[in-house]
């Protein structure tokens, strides 16, 4: 049997998650992606495969970096960018990682800025 490493295991959720967790035109998906350091996220119409927005902690409007103020703030630009593109539900697909700390702080912060999810 193969190791089971952290981050096989977090590909192995969001594999799982992904399943049922999809984006359409009307409800893109807000994929996040969390790093050790960082922390991104995408607004994906999974029906033509395009991205629709995306915001990280790397970008240099970003003052927290990757902490959960951080995830805050990035949580706060992509609902200002999703509003710009139109956007207003999405589904929320959290990669595999808990929803809990930096993840769920960027959920609120994108919950503040108007995203319905």
């Amino acid at each position: 049997m193969a190791q089971k490493t952290r981050s096989k295991m977090r590909v192995v959720r969001h594999k799982r998650l992904r399943k049922t967790v999809t984006g359409t035109p009307d409800r893109p998906r807000l994929s996040v992606y969390r790093s050790s350091r960082n922390i991104s996220v995408q607004i994906i119409d999974d029906t033509t495969g395009v991205t629709l927005a995306s915001a990280s902690s790397q970008e240099k409007s970003a003052t927290a970096g990757g902490n959960i103020e951080g995830a805050k703030a990035v949580g706060a630009e992509i609902a200002k960018r999703a509003k710009k593109a139109g956007i207003e539900a999405v589904v929320f697909d959290r990669g595999g990682s808990k929803y809990h700390g930096r993840v769920a702080s960027l959920a609120d912060g994108a919950r503040e800025g108007g995203l319905k999810f």
